[in-house]
C-alpha cells in the first residue's frame, strides 16, 4: 500500500478529467480525491495497492479523450489509514 500526490498539467480542466479520474480510481480500488487547481492544473491523491497506483499514474498521463496532458509529477506520501476507506471524491478547487 502506498499514497501519492499527483499534479497533472496541460489542457486538463473543462474536459471532464475529474469525473474520468474518479471512475478510473473506483475501478482500480483506490481511495483519495481529485480537484482543479487555480493554476489550471489538476491535483489528485491516490491511496491503494502499488500496482493500482502505478496504473493510475500511467492513465493520468493520457487522460480522457479531450485532454492534452503536458506534465505529470508524482510525490510519494506517508500511507494513510485505510481501515475505513472513503469513496474516491471530487473536491472543490483548491
Amino acid at each position: 500500500m502506498r499514497s501519492v500526490r499527483v499534479n497533472i498539467c496541460g489542457r486538463v480542466q473543462g474536459v471532464w478529467f475529474r469525473d474520468w479520474t474518479r471512475k478510473k480510481a473506483d475501478v482500480l480500488g483506490l481511495a483519495g480525491w481529485v480537484r482543479n487547481r487555480p493554476d489550471g492544473c489538476l491535483e489528485a491523491q491516490f491511496t491503494g495497492a502499488d500496482e493500482a497506483i502505478d496504473e493510475m499514474i500511467k492513465k493520468c498521463g493520457q487522460g480522457p479523450v479531450l485532454a492534452r496532458v503536458g506534465e505529470v509529477t508524482v510525490r510519494e506520501l506517508e500511507t494513510v489509514n485505510l481501515e475505513d476507506p472513503r469513496p474516491f471524491e471530487i473536491r472543490a478547487t483548491g
